[in-house]
């Protein structure tokens, strides 16, 4: 029996690997010791965890290969042959895939591809260029505060901001708003940056967007900024925010109404001049809310836009207090 395990083939990836672990630890459950380890296993297990790091380091080249391809349009001084763009918009399309491994955006910032990506990249004529190149520094910024820090140290906050206020396309705008969120949420040093570049009022324009997807990104990330951070709730309504998330409210109803309902509730929660200005005469906030509690009653995909809703009409118009109820903090 043992000559017959010893001769076993042994698995040839790494799923085969893990197996054998398992098979290895189960054996060591028993009452019997486990039988020593032979050698031709030894060497097949090293053999294993040396192709393991080899993938690794493979990985580190595909990144170098990206930056290169990147640098060409450099080099070239601005000649613009066939196949060069799309070349370009795949090296940034595989440097953010290899970049969702936290260790290749590490990698990625010391070989100086955020350094590209920002004097570049963002910068570029061509839009599938901008917007890739934001998509790239929000896979590498997220979850990953080293990163987060050496980003904001250079500046691309600043950038990103005035790709979201400013491109001309819808595309760019909204993954810059993305690569923005991943710099300012659950992040002290990046909202400050954000408050200092009158973030805030990027959102709000955002609100104002023909883009959906920018009016829905922006309620979201005002939302849950005014969750985690209601110190600035008298910043956002010294703005006029409940004025314009109401008259964004008026539009046609869209997935956005239920995050600027939100952003209402928080702005009221323990707030007199948020109710004060949700009751003023010229919005017609009250009979909006009527109106949409009754048209929200019975849709199942609507419970929390309605709890919002029935939560904000209380607290303005019934004269109770608005309580927390399941808001995330």
């Amino acid at each position: 029996m043992a000559e017959g395990r010893g001769n076993r083939q042994h698995p040839r990836n790494l799923q085969g690997v893990l197996r054998m672990a398992v098979e290895a630890g189960s054996a060591s459950d028993g009452p019997a010791p486990p039988e020593p380890m032979t050698q031709e296993r030894i060497e097949f297990l090293r053999g294993a965890l040396a192709e393991v790091c080899k993938g690794q380091m493979d990985e580190v080249e595909q990144m170098k290969h990206c930056l290169e391809v990147l640098n060409r349009d450099e080099c070239r001084e601005g000649v613009e042959e066939e196949g060069e763009e799309d070349e370009r918009e795949e090296a940034l399309e595989m440097l953010s895939e290899l970049c969702e491994n936290l260790d290749n955006a590490r990698d990625l910032m010391k070989l100086g591809g955020l350094d590209l990506c920002m004097s570049r990249c963002l910068c570029h004529s061509e839009a599938g260029i901008r917007w890739r190149a934001a998509q790239l520094i929000a896979s590498c910024a997220q979850n990953m505060p080293e990163v987060q820090f050496y980003l904001l140290n250079q500046g691309a906050l600043l950038t990103l901001l005035q790709l979201t206020d400013h491109d001309a396309n819808s595309t760019v705008r909204v993954k810059a708003l993305y690569a923005v969120s991943c710099l300012v949420r659950e992040q002290d040093e990046g909202l400050r940056d954000f408050l200092s570049h009158d973030g805030f009022s990027v959102l709000m324009r955002g609100m104002q967007s023909d883009s959906e997807k920018l009016r829905t990104k922006s309620a979201f990330l005002l939302l849950n900024l005014l969750t985690s951070h209601p110190e600035h709730k008298d910043t956002v309504l010294s703005m006029g925010m409940v004025q314009q998330l109401v008259s964004v409210l008026r539009s046609p109803h869209s997935s956005v109404h239920e995050h600027v309902l939100g952003a209402l509730c928080c702005l009221v929660e323990d707030s007199p001049r948020g109710v004060s200005d949700c009751r003023d005469p010229s919005l017609g906030l009250e009979e909006l809310l009527n109106q949409r509690v009754q048209d929200l009653r019975g849709q199942e995909e609507s419970l929390e836009e309605l709890e919002f809703c029935e939560r904000l009409r209380v607290a303005c118009f019934q004269g109770q207090p608005l309580e927390d109820n399941g808001m995330d903090r």
